[in-house]
């Protein structure tokens, strides 16, 4: 139920009053009919509705499509945006819902490592219809099933739940999870990046250094952290190890040099050789 600051107006009178416009809100893509592009933007929309909200949501259409929304977060369980009303303060709207336990993530995240195209699927930007049935199996729902599962509060005056500040901010929560289907997730209690080290780590275990059976390093195309070291330089020979070289080798790269029909070549022979010793 909406916060109310102030006195209540009687019930069923509102005084009608304009909005102030914003400059740079957030807007919705879609200018007209459905707003929800993919299918679990979709199923989003429809859960709110089945509650009983549809009516109440197309209040807050015209709000998210004029950018009366200032700003929108989502963090773990939580999403909290700032929408302006007829009022020089902006109203502050909130939904709240049931993040998954840790324990149940475990189970999530090591169905979801087994198979390997829901991560591939996510990371293109789509969520596999398939994924729903993952989480029935664990006894779990990735979209809330009832009311009791969310929660709704705005600061406005208005009784009515969803209030249309509360509405623009469904439809433009709806939006985002069509850009990226992996804040229904982190909505749910896990970020995009906690998620996707964790399906790493549970597809690609690497043991620790010192359950390896003895100081021999991994080999490179089976570590892939190594893959990506600086190659061993190879070691520099010792001085006594180095190829003898006649120090007057260097005459022999030169051409024949003459004075006067003399070899000026020999002559500098002994000179190279008496500097080397």
């Amino acid at each position: 139920m909406s916060d109310w600051h102030g006195e209540r107006p009687p019930a069923g009178r509102h005084p009608a009053a304009r909005p102030i416009r914003v400059e740079g809100g957030l807007t919705l893509r879609s200018k007209r009919g459905d707003v929800a592009r993919t299918w679990w933007s979709r199923r989003f929309v429809e859960v709110l509705e089945s509650f009983g909200m549809g009516g109440r949501l197309d209040r807050g259409r015209a709000y998210a499509r004029t950018g009366q929304v200032m700003s929108l977060s989502l963090s773990t369980s939580l999403v909290v945006a700032l929408v302006m009303g007829s009022r020089p303060e902006p109203y502050r709207a909130r939904i709240g819902v049931r993040k998954f336990s840790d324990e149940d993530w475990r189970r999530i995240e090591h169905v979801l490592a087994d198979r390997a195209v829901f991560a591939a699927k996510l990371l293109a930007g789509e969520m596999p219809p398939e994924i729903e049935d993952v989480f029935a199996g664990l006894g779990l729902t990735l979209f809330p099933q009832s009311p009791r599962e969310l929660s709704m509060d705005c600061t406005c005056p208005d009784w009515e739940v969803p209030c249309k500040h509360l509405a623009a901010t469904c439809y433009l929560l709806a939006e985002s999870f069509d850009t990226d289907p992996f804040e229904i997730l982190a909505w749910r209690g896990r970020s995009r990046e906690d998620l996707l080290d964790r399906l790493r780590e549970l597809r690609d275990p690497m043991p620790p250094p010192e359950d390896r059976p003895d100081d021999t390093p991994p080999d490179p195309e089976d570590d892939l952290a190594a893959f990506w070291l600086r190659p061993k330089a190879p070691a520099v020979p010792e001085p006594d190890e180095l190829p003898t070289r006649r120090p007057d080798a260097i005459l022999d790269e030169l051409p024949p040099l003459t004075v006067n029909g003399r070899s000026l070549t020999d002559d500098l022979r002994p000179l190279y050789r008496r500097f080397a010793t």
